[in-house]
């Protein structure tokens, strides 16, 4: 019986993978697309990341805020509110920082070679 003239050959479908990578050529292509250019991060260890950073950082400000709040005398402003400020700031902070880190840290990492 001949073979499948449709299907590749068994050694043909690992040959565009390379093995010191952790991830498929078609999801490297996607990460790099994705990093550099436009669409979704789907990495679950970037997203943890991110979720950490900003939960800490809105529980880092939001105290910070209260504190303000209730030491300043002249905004008139209650401790709950300068504790929602601060939560509201922090989470600002939190976002933009932990994005502007995994731009660097992901750029380093493609000029590298690693596009897992």
């Amino acid at each position: 019986m001949s073979e499948n003239p449709f299907q590749a050959p068994a050694d043909a479908a690992n040959a565009d993978q390379d093995p010191t990578q952790s991830v498929s050529a078609g999801r490297a292509a996607y990460n790099v697309v994705s990093d550099t250019m436009t669409g979704v991060n789907v990495r679950w260890s970037d997203n943890k990341f991110q979720a950490v950073f900003v939960f800490v950082s809105v529980v880092a400000t939001s105290p910070a805020g209260a504190l303000l709040a209730a030491l300043n005398p002249r905004w008139n402003l209650p401790w709950p509110a300068g504790a929602l400020l601060g939560s509201f700031a922090g989470l600002v902070m939190g976002i933009f920082a932990s994005g502007i880190f995994l731009m660097f840290y992901r750029a380093a990492r493609h000029i590298k070679g690693k596009h897992d």
